[in-house]
């Protein structure tokens, strides 16, 4: 956080350079740590108004919350540490912002170029320990520009398939005087191709098809309203992915919900009985194919995307979305899908939308559908953690926007939650942010409710505390025949809040929910909910 911005001295360096140029590139905000090797960096940055630091409790949050910030926003998050284990706290975040293509620049210390021999203090190899997760990693030298490096290290983040970019900055360099120097720079191809060939392949399947079916994911994030219009012209049933959920609206008709080995009965029979698959943007991973193998039987799969998926796809189209979709609606295309599918499918989704709330005993899926509706008008930002919690949000809350909704997908990382809803807010000052998380992972990246005080920020924390690591313990009673050190003996999450000069509410009972939510929403700061819920529930 910028106290204030103190007068300029007039400077010459790299690293003056440097955060003039992040001012340019439209950057507000960096989410960092401070150490010696960067300190010229911060030196420069409490000459200006213009960017807002945020001093996180770990780097790793550091990267979380600039995960957050990116997702929400559509923007480059950015993110400065220092040499040694400055960096090397950040490698969880860099490598969950590359499995979920999160678009970040890594402003990454470095010791001395004049010291890299022998054994030197917080020395480590930047390039080795990110070549496997980042999109581009940049080692600044002597004869390199910071300035052109920066410009394409933003693009390459923000383009194509989307990911972290790693920049390390030895301090001898930052702290040297700046000399332009040019260097090749990337050039967008900003040419549309032409789909034609591609539209009328995927045309033969449909007419082909007697019962087809839309799969989104999370590379179709920014095509909301195209997506839309498409299932709607042509009356396609639709399932999402997890990091596809929110692309297409949850309260249409159409959708059934998310596939995969945590999705909903409905999407996954849904999804065995089409006979065409048209995906956009999804990865297919295998927590959302399950067994590849028996995923492509029985069923044609049509996959638009910016990566080719698998050669045992009918028809792979390499290509930007957002185009494909808008020449595909641009051309006069007479077809519509068969009313008995549709007969098919809405008898599918009446067969499982029954639900039974009628226990006394709090679950998850009765807060997550309680939640969601009491905030429906507030369309909030859900950003969870990892667990159980996380797919029963993805089942049970309403999504109806692109970027509402918020987890690590690729990866999993419990603690992503806290510091990424932290990111979000930053990013939104004026939308609702929830943290959905269960209490094993909202112990991995407490500290950050430090960050919270410190800046006033008005996360609202739902804690899911069930005293377990709830997924695993399922695992492990459904494959191992038993539980072995997932229960958890847990602190007084409100005491935790006080400490913190933060407020906290807890909940046991179904009668106490509403008002509790009622005041955490209410409250200006940031507010913890900790719900006692089932310990053996199960999703």
């Amino acid at each position: 956080m910028n106290i204030q911005a103190q007068k300029k001295i007039q400077t010459n360096t790299v690293a003056s350079t440097l955060v003039n140029t992040l001012i340019k590139l439209g950057v507000d905000s960096v989410f960092g740590y401070p150490g010696a090797s960067v300190l010229s960096i911060y030196n420069e940055l409490s000459y200006t108004n213009k960017i807002t630091h945020f001093l996180v409790r770990h780097e790793q949050a550091a990267i979380h919350a600039a995960e957050g910030y990116a997702r929400t926003s559509g923007k480059v998050g950015v993110v400065l540490v220092t040499s040694g284990p400055g960096f090397t706290n950040t490698i969880t975040g860099i490598v969950n912002a590359y499995t979920d293509s999160t678009p970040l620049v890594i402003l990454a210390g470095d010791v001395p170029t004049t010291t890299k021999s022998g054994k030197v203090f917080q020395n480590v190899d930047i390039a080795a320990m990110t070549k496997s997760c980042a999109k581009k990693v940049y080692s600044l030298s002597a004869k390199d520009d910071i300035k052109q490096i920066l410009e394409e290290a933003f693009t390459l983040a923000n383009s194509g398939v989307k990911g972290p970019v790693v920049i390390a900055l030895p301090r001898d360099i930052l702290e040297s005087e700046y000399k332009s120097r040019v260097i090749n720079i990337i050039e967008n191809d900003s040419k549309i191709k032409d789909y034609s060939n591609a539209i009328e392949k995927l045309n033969k399947l449909l007419s082909e098809s007697k019962r087809p079916l839309v799969l989104i994911g999370g590379g179709a994030v920014n095509v909301s309203d195209e997506l839309t219009e498409f299932v709607k012209k042509y009356n396609f049933p639709v399932v999402s992915t997890l990091m596809g959920i929110g692309v297409f609206p949850s309260e249409e008709e159409s959708y059934l919900g998310m596939i995969g080995i945590n999705g909903t009965h409905c999407a996954n029979t849904i999804l065995n009985c089409c006979d065409l698959l048209i995906s956009f943007g999804a990865a297919f991973s295998d927590r959302s194919t399950c067994k590849k193998s028996d995923f492509c039987a029985n069923k044609k799969i049509a996959s638009v995307n910016l990566n080719l998926i698998s050669d045992d796809f009918e028809l792979q189209i390499k290509a930007d979305i957002k185009d494909f979709i808008g020449q595909y609606l641009n051309k006069t295309i007479d077809y519509k899908t068969d009313e008995n599918w549709i007969k098919k499918v809405n008898a599918i989704k009446e067969e499982f939308s029954v639900d039974d709330n009628s226990s006394n005993c709090l679950h998850s899926s009765y807060v997550l559908a309680t939640l969601s509706e009491y905030t429906r008008n507030y369309e909030p930002i859900v950003v969870t953690d990892v667990g159980q919690h996380q797919m029963l949000t993805a089942q049970f809350y309403n999504f109806n926007k692109p970027r509402k909704f918020i987890t690590s997908g690729g990866l999993g990382t419990m603690g992503f939650g806290l510091p990424a809803a932290i990111g979000a807010h930053i990013a939104n000052p004026n939308n609702l942010v929830l943290n959905i998380t269960g209490d094993g992972s909202f112990q991995m990246n407490l500290q950050e409710l430090a960050t919270c005080r410190e800046n006033n920020i008005p996360v609202k924390i739902i804690i899911m505390n069930n005293g377990y690591l709830g997924m695993v313990r399922q695992m492990q009673e459904k494959i191992y025949n038993n539980r072995y050190q997932v229960e958890m003996t847990n602190p007084d999450f409100v005491k935790i809040a006080e400490a913190y000069d933060l407020f906290a509410i807890r909940v046991t009972n179904k009668n106490e929910l509403i008002p509790a939510i009622n005041k955490a929403i209410k409250y200006k700061g940031t507010a913890i909910v900790d719900i006692m819920i089932d310990s053996f529930e199960e999703i």
